[in-house]
């Protein structure tokens, strides 16, 4: 199926638009963890993990501006065509900035897995080792009920997995199991 953009194309834009390290690995985390979620629900992996990619590329360029973030990065992929439900999900994962709700399961997706991943991080962190390899699903699990550990990973958006009929603990192991399988990219 085409997407009006192929993965590299959208590697490269995150390079173009993103300059911080961390945010880069933030979006490569966000693509495994999307294509793992597309997996497990039967939804299109590649439609799936391209939001995943591509869904932060304004973030700098916004400073994290809660109220504008996204808005660039809809017309930036508006502009190059891509696929339409591929941008409302990456819209809609900052839904208060374009005054709606999530409503799919692809919203809700993208919404909790991008989030997860700054918490998983940081969980990966606090181990000795500092390796994704050391964090076993229970230890995140664990994490999201610390409201101080990691205060900026919205458990309240990592808890919308449960309206894609992923409880909790289950989807903090797909998350984990899927950032698992990239940790050389994410240096962890």
């Amino acid at each position: 199926m085409e997407y009006g953009i192929e993965r590299a194309t959208a590697l490269s834009l995150v390079h173009e638009h993103l300059q911080q390290p961390n945010m880069i690995k933030h979006c490569l985390a966000s693509e495994a963890v999307m294509r793992a979620l597309a997996r497990q629900l039967h939804e299109d992996e590649e439609q799936w993990g391209l939001a995943g990619l591509l869904h932060d590329l304004d973030a700098e360029a916004t400073a994290d501006n809660l109220s504008i973030h996204t808005h660039q990065t809809v017309r930036i992929l508006e502009e190059r065509g891509v696929d339409p439900a591929i941008i409302d999900a990456i819209a809609m994962h900052n839904a208060e900035a374009h005054n709606t709700q999530r409503r799919t399961t692809f919203h809700h997706a993208l919404a909790a897995g991008e989030t997860i991943t700054g918490l998983i991080t940081a969980t990966a962190l606090v181990y000795p080792d500092k390796k994704l390899a050391s964090v076993k699903p229970k230890s995140v699990t664990k994490r999201i009920k610390e409201k101080a550990f990691a205060a900026g990973a919205n458990r309240d958006i990592i808890r919308e997995c449960e309206l894609i009929g992923i409880p909790l603990p289950d989807f903090c192991a797909l998350c984990l199991g899927a950032m698992q399988e990239i940790s050389e990219d994410l240096g962890l």
